[in-house]
């Protein structure tokens, strides 16, 4: 497997982490979560896509999706919905939730992270700490498009616990503790959450699992996507790519399409666009320069290829990222 294609992947798609509800509740309790799309203007003004996620501190309840068994939680528990799907916290699963998340109940002015207290007044109390990281889902984000609607990670699993203990008692305590600096802690616990949740979810993967995780630890495409990655600007053809991992060009261009959904060149292509797509938010550097940056020739020919895959060109690209951030500031 390569670690350093999913490092490269967890760049370009700007992961940003940021905790933002500490709950604190008694039974009986319930809440919907909307779609995370409609909490970033609130939240995160710039975000393409808000994945969110529970971590549970005490107590237990249950998270209800449509279409899914409810997940019982306990403490230690970590429950993350990759594409920000609707769903419903509950202390009983059979419980009827208010009909939308009501922001009103968070006091904005205070320090992050906000609160949110209350509930049925039993001696049944759940604590939790709600999160959001933003990303952004184009032109190209093979991680998000790889990932379940929701991973449930077990605190009492051997393994999640010793990975995930310190990222847990640090982010409880940084929760609890409204110490400077707080916000920023948890912002980036949350995004270390994520990512090893993300290492986890891949290595309990089946070995006939297809899709673009699974191909990170195949040996041939994953090399593939590794060289790709390191090199993106480089002149990659079929034949020169299949010469390196070892495979005739169509017994490359057949596992790694099996694996990753597409051949080589078209994912090269989209992974170009992405890195692009960084260059140009960034606004540090011309159209002329990212072109030759991500491996095209001449200006015109990035251009084409940019606006076949985003769908609008570089220039519009740009700018319609720098409206979206000075919405956000």
């Amino acid at each position: 497997m390569s670690s350093d294609t999913l490092s490269d992947v967890l760049r370009a798609v700007r992961l940003t982490g940021a905790v933002f509800i500490d709950v604190n509740v008694t039974a009986p309790w319930a809440t919907f979560a909307p779609q995370s799309r409609h909490l970033i203007p609130l939240i995160m003004p710039d975000a393409q896509h808000l994945v969110s996620y529970h971590l549970i501190t005490e107590g237990e309840c249950y998270a209800v999706q449509k279409g899914h068994d409810p997940v019982k939680l306990q403490a230690g528990d970590m429950i993350v919905f990759p594409h920000g799907d609707h769903h419903t916290l509950a202390t009983d699963p059979s419980l009827r939730a208010p009909a939308s998340f009501d922001m009103a109940d968070v006091d904005l002015s205070t320090q992050r992270p906000w609160k949110i207290s209350g509930g049925g007044g039993s001696d049944s109390r759940v604590k939790l700490v709600c999160g959001f990281l933003g990303c952004d889902v184009r032109p190209f984000n093979p991680l998000l498009a790889a990932l379940p609607v929701q991973i449930h990670c077990r605190g009492d699993n051997t393994d999640s616990d010793a990975r995930l203990s310190h990222f847990y008692r640090m982010a409880v305590a940084e929760s609890y503790g409204q110490r400077i600096g707080g916000e920023s802690i948890l912002a980036k616990l949350s995004e270390l959450l994520f990512i090893e949740l993300v290492r986890m979810y891949l290595e309990s993967l089946p070995t006939e699992q297809t899709g673009w995780l699974a191909g990170l630890r195949d040996r041939h495409v994953g090399h593939a996507l590794s060289l790709m990655h390191a090199q993106p600007a480089r002149d990659w053809t079929l034949e020169t790519l299949s010469s390196e991992v070892g495979l005739s060009r169509s017994a490359l261009a057949d596992r790694f399409t099996d694996f990753v959904g597409m051949p080589p060149m078209q994912y090269l292509a989209k992974w170009r666009m992405q890195i692009a797509s960084g260059l140009l938010t960034q606004g540090r550097s011309n159209i002329a320069k990212i072109a030759v940056d991500v491996g095209y020739e001449s200006e015109a020919a990035f251009s084409r290829a940019f606006k076949k895959v985003v769908g609008m060109p570089p220039a519009a690209w740009r700018k319609s990222r720098q409206t979206s951030a000075e919405a956000g500031a």
